[in-house]
């Protein structure tokens, strides 16, 4: 009868070894990508000029998740490195501006610098340079912060979701740029002419 009891507790304390790391590991996705209104608008103001996005890539070695507190990973949606989310989010907010297209004069490619977190402090740590076929580039750094958690599992959580808006804020420096324009081959905006009226409208006077 002892040795029956005691074959039982060695049973229980097997099963319960086994379902602890299986139970206690998780995987968080990121959103997918939601385009932002306020990104497409400024990249309509570019004036039709068409675009091409061609390849993105990690300064480092290309990474589809980064572990968060010993949790549990967090990962991109179709577990593509997020080099690729942010090339894919840059299509996404071209085709919605009508501005993108494979055929397009001017290509741009990208380097993300720096993709890390802080699920303590509740912050992303973005970096990324966009840069044109016609030579020219602009870099921008995007610290997006956001509300965390003492507990892991909904920090983590909390971690993940705030990656997508995180992305919609760095592309959202990149086309406020004022660089922008002749990154994509576009005009430059043109410079208010100041005339007599003007100036003695406003009380002052031209100088030469």
């Amino acid at each position: 009868m002892g040795e029956k009891r005691f074959g039982s507790r060695l049973v229980l304390a097997a099963a319960i070894a086994i379902a602890i790391p299986l139970g206690g590991c998780s995987t968080y996705a990121v959103s997918r990508y939601a385009v932002s209104v306020e990104n497409v608008t400024a990249m309509r103001k570019i004036g039709g000029h068409p675009i091409n996005v061609g390849e993105f890539r990690a300064k480092g070695d290309e990474a589809s998740s980064i572990g968060c507190r010993a949790v549990g990973p967090i990962k991109t949606p179709d577990g593509e490195p997020f080099s690729q989310y942010v090339r894919k989010a840059f299509i996404s907010e071209l085709t919605l501006a009508e501005v993108y297209s494979p055929s397009a004069p001017v290509t741009i490619t990208g380097t993300v610098d720096r993709v890390d977190f802080s699920s303590t402090s509740g912050a992303w740590e973005i970096g990324l340079t966009v840069t044109s076929s016609n030579g020219k580039s602009i870099h921008t750094d995007e610290e997006y912060s956001f509300s965390s958690s003492f507990f892991g599992e909904t920090a983590c959580n909390q971690t993940a979701q705030a990656f997508m808006p995180g992305i919609q804020d760095l592309i959202g420096k990149i086309v406020h740029d004022p660089e922008f324009r002749g990154l994509v081959g576009a005009d430059p905006v043109p410079t208010p002419k100041v005339t007599n009226a003007d100036v003695k409208a406003s009380g002052g006077q031209r100088r030469h």
